[in-house]
């Protein structure tokens, strides 16, 4: 008997996806205090009256996280709001002294940026509208599983300086929620704002999603989906969220609005408590802060200290005749280009060094766990190795074993390669000697060979490179052998 294939009940839907990400600023202190933002201190110890709410203490803006606002402002295309204000988002919870969060709230700091996602439809770039990105405060960490029957707080997070990136419901799968992600995070590197580190807690991400007929324009009531730890459980949180609603939707029911967590662990959606809306946290302006004001002359300060961005330094890439693959692993992460291009400077083959960086190099990096900034073999060496290669005095496979070396040795790549013997022989008559050694202990090759069977000229190369131990100069062996046939 065949079991019947159960309709996909996403059928007919449609996702609308929009979300929130929440940046930690890399400042040394905290938002509107001298705390330092130091993660893994012992709990409450990165404390003060400020972050505490103790009575009297008031707040003093890190001039510092204004700054790294400006640059992802600047970096996302937003407008950049000459006066914004500070508010108090009221609620209360156990890791939040003051009963209220200083955030922003009608007038952030910065509205209406957008983000080329890497994909495209229906041939065209596939743009994010990003609505706002605003300041605000971190809450404490309520910990669940410290003492048995009680939650424990530490307020070490308390007053951390956030930005919140806000985008518009414009995502309709959870590819392009991932993909918009995953480019959000490349661009906050190279902007240097934070070390978007989601399992300390440096970048998290909230998710509203709805589901709604195909063609129809109204938005569907969407569910705020918690608690993803890494961009992979965001897709899949709302591949989940989607047919849970989509079922709701096909049996005549109406979603709930609510908010919901992700559990990794077990690959599901539960329930953590109904949202009624913004209106909840009676937003009012901060009275203890002024309106923060942002001047032509600061934002044109913070414009020019903007690095190259990962589009512009593709396009540069790209113009050097690599492939795609080589520009995407070049600019992956923002301290990869800067190697690159400092070896590049000496050696002159862009290609070559692409090979070397995005080869050897990052197997390195991977195997010793270390990161593109302190890279174990430095510019000048690799390219002496590369020109080695480009000049016929070492074979590639020889540069590799050289390489290995390197890491460990502070002799330069010529050095070890005379030691080691495995300098090129490009001496005609040792090279005839290796040649004619092969084809008289391969009789029935070289007689096919002869008669004009010239497939066969590549094994013959290589068995007259084992014969030299790899010190032949393959290219000269390949015209001896050509002129042998011709001959």
């Amino acid at each position: 008997m065949t079991t019947p294939v159960a309709a996909d009940v996403t059928a007919g839907f449609e996702m609308v996806v929009g979300l929130e990400v929440h940046v930690q600023l890399k400042t040394a202190s905290k938002a509107f205090c001298g705390c330092s933002t130091n993660f893994g201190a012992p709990p409450n110890q990165n404390t003060c009256p400020v972050c505490l709410a103790l009575p009297g203490a008031l707040p003093v803006l890190n001039a510092r996280a204004v700054e790294l606002a400006l640059r992802v402002a600047l970096g996302f295309g937003f407008s950049v709001n000459p006066r914004s204000i500070f508010a108090r988002k009221n609620y209360f919870y156990p890791d939040l002294p003051k009963g209220y969060q200083i955030s922003q709230h009608d007038k952030p700091i910065a509205e209406h940026g957008s983000l080329d996602i890497g994909l495209t439809v229906n041939g065209a770039p596939r743009i994010v509208g990003i609505t706002r990105a605003h300041m605000e405060e971190d809450a404490g960490k309520s910990v669940h599983d410290r003492y048995e029957g009680a939650t424990a707080v530490d307020l070490n997070r308390s007053g951390v300086p956030l930005v919140e990136i806000v985008s518009e419901p414009d995502m309709r799968s959870p590819e392009e929620a991932g993909a918009y992600l995953r480019t959000l995070k490349q661009i906050l590197l190279y902007l240097d704002v934070s070390d978007c580190n989601m399992e300390e807690g440096s970048l998290r991400v909230d998710a509203n999603v709805s589901a709604r007929p195909f063609g129809q324009v109204k938005l569907g009531t969407k569910c705020e989906v918690k608690n993803m730890n890494s961009f992979s459980g965001v897709e899949k949180a709302l591949a989940a969220e989607f047919r849970r609603q989509c079922g709701v939707l096909a049996d005549g029911g109406t979603v709930q609005q609510q908010t919901l967590l992700w559990d990794g662990h077990k690959n599901e959606i539960r329930p953590a408590r109904s949202k009624e809306g913004s209106s909840d946290y009676r937003y009012f302006p901060e009275p203890d802060l002024p309106p923060l004001v942002v001047t032509d002359a600061e934002l044109s300060h913070v414009r020019a200290s903007l690095p190259e961005l990962p589009v512009a330094r593709r396009a540069r890439y790209s113009a050097m005749t690599l492939s795609d693959y080589d520009v995407n692993e070049l600019t992956a992460d923002p301290a990869t280009g800067p190697y690159f291009e400092s070896v590049l400077a000496l050696h002159g083959d862009a290609k070559a060094v692409a090979n070397w960086v995005t080869g050897e190099v990052r197997a390195t990096l991977n195997e010793t766990g270390t990161t593109w900034n302190a890279v174990p073999l430095d510019a000048p060496r690799l390219s002496a190795l590369l020109d080695l290669v480009r000049d016929g005095v070492v074979s590639s496979s020889a540069a590799k074993k050289i390489y290995a070396q390197l890491l460990a040795s502070a002799d330069s790549p010529r050095e070890i390669a005379e030691r080691e013997g495995l300098i090129q022989v490009r001496d005609d008559n040792a090279l005839a000697g290796w040649v004619d050694a092969v084809l008289s202990e391969n009789p029935a090759e070289a007689a096919r060979f002869a008669a004009g069977e010239k497939k066969l000229q590549g094994l013959l190369v290589g068995l007259v490179m084992k014969k030299s131990q790899g010190r032949a100069d393959p290219k000269l062996v390949n015209q001896l052998l050509s002129s042998r046939a011709s001959g």
